[in-house]
């Protein structure tokens, strides 16, 4: 049995992983954690018999402690929930699926007790790569991409020596608003905005890819997993969302990894890898798709993208400062608080007033997104 624990459980990844756990019949699920959704963690714990359990909130822990007393997971809350989970003793494998920095802390002391990463948690390695691929190398813990695009580059890899690599190709679908220009995106709603193409995915990614910002952080993302400066990530839209990523080697040959948009999928992959195991779902037909398209992003429409190159190249506590900007400025957008476009005119300014630190501990990068946030609300 493969024993697994899931950071973000109730969320579009961590139910998806429990899917694999489900239709795989030999992972055992040791520990799961949530933010808010006291139900559906109820419904997993009994069906999948942790032996922890975390949620944000003592409160919500207090009253997810009584709907499950009849049981043997052991309910707790907070950071130092998030970190036992993260810690449990004969965990092979931690699945970070928590959306936004939370996830740093949890995978830091992950790798340190010896705990391979399924990573779906991009803040991370956008804020605290330089932290975190050094001690996953010090520790011979694997950092095994959940992305889609960074599970392609990952298999597109197989098999060849990293220094043959010439650059990588990371597809985007465009988002819901793939085409349109600076005036038509004034009034964009919610609503329109969480509407993807291709994906179903939680609303702070979907956003993110609505703004291309998403793209911007897998650039970033993928400096650090593959060992690349981000001029050497070259971002493709490919709208159809067959092309997952690919990379082109010194030799000129490209190596894709193609597939239909199932993000269980990659999940598998991660679990298991380096198996191959069958996985259910509808397969790609190449004679009813008929054709693949492919365009040059707008990276003045959506300059969010560009921004994310500007603070890829600095590094240090920029992209910190990309990151958190953009998430509290998604967490306004969806509550109605600011406007589609002001989401990137924030990042922006945000960047302009920080005072790059080269290489910010772990403190200084918690710091920076508070103060981050401080300037974002004082523009109120």
């Amino acid at each position: 049995m493969k024993k697994i624990a899931i950071l973000g459980s109730t969320g579009s990844i961590g139910t998806q992983t429990l899917e694999v756990a489900r239709e795989n019949g030999d992972i055992e699920i040791t520990g799961l954690a949530a933010g808010s959704n006291i139900a559906l963690l109820e419904k997993q714990i009994r069906e999948f018999t942790p032996k922890l359990a975390a949620v944000w909130s003592e409160e919500k822990a207090q009253g997810l402690r009584m709907r499950v007393a009849d049981t043997n997971t052991e309910i707790v809350s907070g950071m130092d929930g998030l970190l036992e989970v993260s810690t449990l003793g004969d965990t092979e494998i931690l699945v970070t699926a928590v959306v936004g920095m939370i996830g740093i802390r949890p995978t830091i002391e992950a790798i340190k007790a010896g705990k391979d990463i399924a990573l779906a948690n991009k803040e991370t390695l956008v804020t605290a790569g330089h932290i975190i691929m050094p001690l996953a190398g010090e520790k011979r813990v694997s950092i095994l991409p959940v992305d889609s695009e960074h599970s392609a580059i990952f298999q597109s890899l197989q098999g060849n020596e990293p220094k043959a690599v010439h650059k990588i190709l990371l597809t985007a679908s465009g988002g819901p608003f793939r085409g349109k220009k600076e005036e038509e995106l004034m009034e964009i709603r919610v609503e329109d905005a969480l509407k993807h193409p291709n994906w179903s995915m939680g609303q702070k990614i979907t956003i993110d890819s609505s703004t291309m910002v998403n793209k911007g952080l897998e650039v970033i993302e993928a400096k650090w997993l593959f060992g690349v400066d981000v001029d050497h990530v070259q971002v493709v839209v490919q709208p159809q969302s067959i092309i997952h990523s690919m990379v082109e080697y010194v030799d000129g040959a490209v190596m894709a990894q193609l597939g239909t948009p199932d993000m269980k999928l990659p999940i598998q992959y991660a679990l298991y890898y380096p198996q191959r195991r069958y996985l259910p779902g509808e397969r790609l037909d190449f004679l009813s798709l008929g054709k693949l398209d492919f365009e040059k992003p707008d990276m003045d429409t959506f300059y969010g993208l560009k921004l994310a190159y500007e603070a890829g190249r600095a590094g240090g506590s920029l992209p910190t400062v990309f990151n958190a900007a953009n998430e509290l400025a998604v967490r306004m957008f969806l509550n109605r608080e600011i406007k589609f476009l002001e989401i990137v005119e924030i990042i922006e300014d945000c960047m302009k007033a920080h005072q790059n630190i080269e290489n910010p501990s772990l403190q200084q990068i918690l710091d920076v997104e508070t103060a981050t946030y401080d300037r974002i609300r004082s523009r109120r």
